[in-house]
This record gives C-alpha cells, sequence and structure tokens, in this order.
C-alpha cells in the first residue's frame, strides 16, 4: 500500500475527467487518496449549483463507488481540529484538518492561494496543483501514470474517446505539464 498520501480537495473532485483520473492512478498504488464527507457534499453542491439538471442521485452513486474501491479513504474524527487552524478562508479548515487527522503529506488543489505554505509548514503539510501533482507522480512511475491514462481511456465508452481527443480533455483540465508527459506516450494510451 502507498505511504504517500494526498487529500484531495472538492475543486479537484468536481471536474469528473481529473477526478476518475486521479483514483486510477491511486489505484496502481503510486499514492493514497483521501477525502471526507464534508468533500464529498462540497464538490456534488458546487455541480449541482452549476449544473442543475444533473441527476443528485447518479453523483450520490458516484461517491458510493468512490468510497467503495479505494481501501480507506475516508477521513473521520477531524472536527475538533478544524477551529484550531488558521487560514485566509476559514471554510478550508475542514480540509487542513482532515489533512492532519488523515495522515497526509499534501493536499492536492487548484486553490493555492486557499492553502499559503506558512499557514501549512506548522502541520507538515503542502498544498499541491494537479498539474504539479502529476507531472510528479509521472516522473516518480512514467508506467503507473500511463497504466491509469490506459484504464480511464478504455472505461469511455459513451462515447469512446481517441487518444487525442482523451488528452485534449486532460488538457482542459488545466493539467499542460502532465498532459505534455502523456503525448510522449500516445501510442500506448
Amino acid at each position: 500500500m502507498a505511504t504517500y498520501t494526498v487529500i484531495l480537495d472538492a475543486c479537484v473532485m468536481y471536474p469528473a475527467p481529473l477526478r476518475s483520473y486521479l483514483l486510477y492512478l491511486a489505484q496502481t498504488g503510486l499514492y493514497r487518496a483521501r477525502w471526507t464527507d464534508q468533500i464529498h457534499d462540497e464538490w456534488i453542491r458546487n455541480l449541482i449549483k452549476n449544473n442543475p439538471s444533473l441527476d443528485r442521485r447518479k453523483l450520490e452513486r458516484t461517491r458510493q463507488l468512490m468510497d467503495a474501491h479505494m481501501p480507506d479513504c475516508l477521513v473521520e474524527g477531524y472536527d475538533s481540529l478544524v477551529e484550531s487552524i488558521e487560514l485566509p478562508d476559514l471554510d478550508d479548515r475542514h480540509v487542513v484538518a482532515a489533512a492532519i487527522k488523515g495522515q497526509a503529506e499534501g493536499i492536492i488543489t487548484f486553490n493555492l492561494k486557499d492553502f499559503p505554505d506558512n499557514k501549512l509548514v506548522t502541520y507538515e503539510l503542502s498544498a499541491i496543483h494537479p498539474d504539479t501533482f502529476l507531472s510528479d507522480m509521472f516522473e516518480l512511475s512514467p508506467s503507473a501514470a500511463i497504466q491509469a491514462a490506459q484504464k480511464q481511456r478504455g472505461a469511455l465508452k459513451r462515447p469512446p474517446m481517441s487518444v487525442d481527443d482523451y488528452l485534449d480533455c486532460l488538457l482542459r483540465q488545466q493539467l499542460p505539464r502532465f498532459v505534455s508527459k502523456l503525448r510522449a506516450f500516445e501510442k500506448i494510451i
């Protein structure tokens, strides 16, 4: 089992292609992905707010599947830590509390300004942009990153995606460095 542990913030769970890739990569054993029910609630709430036609039951089913297929992913019992954490946005304290309780080294988030290094260093944590995180994971194990991409693309049946369409989809997730690494292996993705 992977020992490098991260908390996935709601903003990286929100876009389905990124969420899915992060989970496929975690299933390779390269890292351990964790989150909380509160993080689930946040990404689902924001997705429905921005796309009211989405079926909440389907999103809840996604949530259940994520929890069922990722061993020991849910962090609980972190509430008592929340009040003591100082961040620019008080609404993000639960993420840091979950990272502490879940023994994570990093928080994967697009919102780096909400998790400043000078606040996280106290907890031996760092906030990491998903493009940086995935690029680093690729450097650690290109085979795991490629395997995750193969599995994700292979699971896309309705409609299936060409390699170019798939990589373009990942590029739209704000992952330019990571996608450039995958493009070098597009013949096998």
